[in-house]
């Protein structure tokens, strides 16, 4: 074979299978042993800006422990501190409730719009349910996404805790989550800092406990009400642990172009491809309004959601055709949600969906998962309809102080259905 047959081969290869699918090994899953800092090629970049007179966009891309005034707040302040000489911008990415796999959908609105120097990536408690593979697909997507907007953009994963965790922990291994996401930190040289280690160390040795119902003895620090949102000194540990392990990187770190890892993925499945893209009247059929800006859930999730479409008719509809894989709505939950019937390529599925749960005495936002798993080669048409009744409220009752009674008012009636925007593996068809 000469060398033009072999070139041509190449090329055709390479049409086929783009250099950014191409995988030599699948990965296999297996427990990671804990530490509080795995350096590995560090936050050269980042560093380097924070001690110049630059400014710093630090991103922290999370769940609800992130989205509190916690560690978040403490570790930008401290930055401030540390290196007063720099300008530090604080990008607020993380929203309750959440894991990567929204996360890599909503990345480029939260985070690379803001051009971040600096992200910090939390969702090691928020994905414990999911499998290792599918935390690779986010996890991937959401590294890829980022170096391929900037290869200057650092990368860090902090590890937070929650009860049960300190099951592994205890003997010196990272859960589930953590580990699956410390093979990737492994394959892409990205530093992890394990604050959960250190809280399962102080319990051990008897300085903390995890959770009480009766006040703790002096000297003993209570972490959190619930076992997984930290107290203000819980979260004081978090940056104490955080602050150390960036004054260690201070010492070894050098900067990184990370482009050169774009070349071979850690999974191919991953989601360097999810988008969100707004609602367009074209797609609604029904009584499908915009919530004016002065409403009070537009004013309270626009900032994440964009505009947001209401309906609560029976049999309005959005209707959009994609080719991709995957698609999900971004929506949300409450107290007056309703239920919907998904039709995905004229197959309705076999139940209705609500859009209501046993956390809806508010309104939050949520994914309304359609369709995935599809062949990205093909044109698929999906319609969401509401549904006439409203979704059984029972699922709540627990949280409420007379159920029967308060079950019965307006807050709790309703078939309503709101949507910010589509999420999409692949690509939109008018």
């Amino acid at each position: 074979m000469n060398s033009t047959s072999i070139k041509l081969i190449v090329l055709t290869l390479l049409a086929v299978f783009p250099i950014d699918t191409l995988q030599a090994d699948p990965p296999e899953y297996h427990a990671v042993k804990a530490k509080l800092l795995k350096p590995r090629q560090g936050i050269g970049n980042a560093l380097e800006k924070l001690k110049s007179e630059a400014e710093v966009r630090v991103a922290y891309l999370g769940g609800s422990i992130t989205a509190a005034n916690g560690w978040r707040v403490k570790t930008t302040k401290w930055l401030q501190s540390a290196f007063p000489q720099a300008k530090i911008h604080e990008i607020h990415a993380a929203i309750g409730g959440t894991g990567s796999d929204l996360g890599a959908f909503r990345l480029a609105h939260d985070v690379l719009q803001h051009h971040p120097d600096l992200v910090f990536i939390e969702f090691a408690v928020n994905d414990g349910g999911r499998q290792p593979e599918a935390i690779w697909d986010s996890m991937d997507g959401i590294v890829r996404q980022i170096w391929k907007s900037n290869p200057q953009t650092d990368i860090c994963f902090v590890y937070t805790f929650r009860v049960n965790y300190e099951k592994e922990l205890r003997n010196g291994d990272n859960p589930r989550a953590a580990s699956a996401m410390e093979l990737l930190a492994d394959y892409y040289g990205i530093p992890s800092i394990n604050v959960a280690l250190k809280i399962a160390k102080l319990e051990q040795q008897g300085k903390l406990k995890f959770i009480s119902e009766t006040p703790v003895a002096e000297g003993i620090v209570l972490f959190s009400r619930d076992g997984v949102h930290p107290l203000d000194a819980g979260h004081d540990i978090y940056t104490e642990v955080i602050a150390d392990a960036i004054r260690q990187m201070e010492t070894t770190a050098q900067p990184v172009d990370h482009s050169s890892k774009l070349k071979q993925p850690f999974v191919t499945g991953h989601w360097s491809d999810a988008k969100m893209i707004p609602l367009e009247s074209s797609m609604l059929s029904g009584n499908w309004k915009v919530l004016p800006a002065e409403n009070v859930l537009q004013k309270r999730f626009g900032g994440r959601m964009g505009q947001i479409w209401e309906a609560d008719d029976p049999g309005s509809k959005l209707t959009f055709r994609f080719r991709g894989s995957q698609a999900a709505l971004y929506d949300l939950l409450g107290p007056d949600g309703g239920q919907v019937q998904i039709t995905v390529d004229g197959k309705p599925h076999a139940k209705l969906t609500p859009r209501f749960d046993s956390y809806c005495t508010y309104h939050r936002i949520a994914t309304l998962n359609l369709a995935a798993g599809l062949d990205p080669q093909q044109i698929h048409t999906v319609t969401v309809e509401i549904d006439a009744a409203q979704p059984d409220r029972s699922p709540v009752a627990f949280r409420l102080k007379n159920p029967e009674e308060e079950l019965k008012t307006a807050k709790y009636q309703g078939t309503r259905i709101r949507v910010g925007k589509i999420m999409l593996r692949g690509e939109l068809v008018p």
